[in-house]
């Protein structure tokens, strides 16, 4: 996953504080993010002010190109065909039909997470979708052996937008980091500069709050319950 942002050396200061990470230059004017030395996210600065400042969530595939036409076949949405991205790997950027943005990387060199499931990686990526049966029919589709298969440990489930949100919200994807104790980091993320966007509530996977950081990128915060 990573972060695009109008100040990436803003978003150092607010995610190395809150998360314990630390950075390394990245291809293209970009950080890696690193908790406990291993890749945890990426940072980089956004080339259009008029895009959204947000967190995206990629998807590991071994055939993007293969996987970008299943999904424009499905009703999605191609926003960025396939591009390489130096020796790292292959990135693009696509849509659910409802809207919901997501991006897909096909490895190089960077194979993704080396961390998650502990505090201040990644723990969990929820779907807030309008019409959740559409997208347990594109998704499961998409990604049936992640999610149903006799190995599966899926960290993506879905919602109804309005479970947490207005009604307007449009749909879209919320990543979560976890934390040790959820009410406890949001002193610090509004100390940081941030905000809340929803206070504290439980989730079949953990306590979880919604939060903005101090440039506008939403996420949550998850302290997990079990495991």
């Amino acid at each position: 996953m990573d972060a695009q942002l109008p100040d990436v050396a803003a978003g150092q200061r607010f995610y190395g504080e809150l998360f314990g990470w630390t950075f390394e230059e990245a291809p293209g004017g970009s950080v890696w993010a690193l908790r406990e030395g291993e890749p945890v996210a990426g940072l980089a600065r956004k080339t259009d002010g008029r895009m959204p400042t947000v967190w995206t969530v990629y998807f590991a595939t071994p055939d993007i190109e293969g996987l970008a036409d299943r999904i424009w076949a499905a009703g999605g949405q191609v926003v960025t065909a396939p591009v390489p991205v130096a020796e790292l790997g292959m990135s693009a950027l696509v849509t659910d039909p409802e809207g919901a943005v997501f991006a897909l990387w096909e490895p190089g060199s960077h194979q993704g997470f080396g961390v998650r499931h502990r505090p201040g990686t990644f723990a969990w990526a929820e779907l807030y979708a309008r019409d959740t049966e559409a997208a347990n029919t594109f998704y499961g589709g998409l990604f049936h052996d992640a999610l149903f298969g006799p190995d599966a440990h899926p960290d993506f489930g879905r919602a109804p937008v309005a479970d947490v949100f207005p009604a307007e919200m449009p749909p879209h994807f919320l990543v979560h980091f976890q934390v040790e104790d959820c009410e406890a980091v949001l002193g610090t993320v509004g100390r940081l500069g941030g905000r809340v966007q929803a206070p504290p509530f439980e989730t079949s996977y953990g306590k979880v709050a919604v939060v903005t950081d101090n440039q506008g990128a939403s996420f949550a915060v998850l302290e997990r319950t079990e495991r």
